[in-house]
């Protein structure tokens, strides 16, 4: 259990390092290429992946939040009775990478809003979610200077890959002279380990039914 605790404490510090020294020292919508093809970009995500939501405004970011809450807890006690069972490495190892990256994105959507004085917030007068200018600053989350209650932070993203990013030519029929960019999410370093820990699962899939390791 210790080696488990010392992963996803891993996981953890280097995903929140990240994100706090981006949203610390980058401007909302900026970025710098560190390859044609890689850029850290700083966006806000109040919603899921892909900027869905379950509801529209603050009670759809409530209720993802409260989603991510319920589902960081059964993780884990599956992942907890799984390793009881001595299950295969096969299913432990990917599950928590999963509940590590859940749990890297549920800490902005739950403290977020009370350890930063600037954040995107929603505005219903507008009906959408408002984006802020300059940096944002650490602050006491006692203090109640936070740009939003608890529950109600966005998710901190950093990875862009414009793999292709180009205009379509105007002969080209219906499109042309659109901006066509292929593979336009930024997503972050929680992501990248939910990806990994699904993926693992779905390689490993026939070895989970057969190996007992633990």
């Amino acid at each position: 259990m210790k080696k488990i605790f010392l992963g996803i404490f891993s996981i953890l510090l280097i995903d929140q390092f990240f994100k706090i020294y981006i949203k610390t020292h980058f401007e909302l919508g900026n970025g710098i290429p560190i390859f044609p093809f890689f850029w850290i970009f700083f966006v806000e995500n109040p919603g899921m992946a892909y900027g869905l939501s379950l509801f529209p405004g603050n009670k759809g970011k409530i209720l993802l939040s409260i989603f991510r809450l319920i589902f960081v807890f059964f993780l884990f006690i599956f992942i907890c009775n799984k390793i009881k069972k001595k299950s295969s490495n096969y299913l432990i190892i990917p599950s928590i990478f999963i509940l590590s990256g859940a749990i890297g994105n549920l800490i902005d959507s739950a403290l977020y809003g009370l350890l930063f004085n600037k954040g995107t917030i929603y505005y219903k007068k507008f009906h959408k979610w408002i984006p802020y200018t300059g940096l944002s600053k650490i602050q006491n989350p006692f203090n109640k200077n936070g740009y939003a209650s608890f529950l109600e932070g966005c998710v901190v993203d950093m990875f862009y890959f414009p793999i292709i990013n180009t205009n379509i030519p105007n002969w080209f029929p219906f499109f042309g002279g659109c901006k066509f960019q292929l593979f336009k999410p930024v997503f972050n370093f929680s992501d990248v380990i939910i990806f990994f820990g699904i993926l693992f699962l779905l390689i490993f899939n026939k070895k989970i039914k057969h190996i007992k390791i633990f």
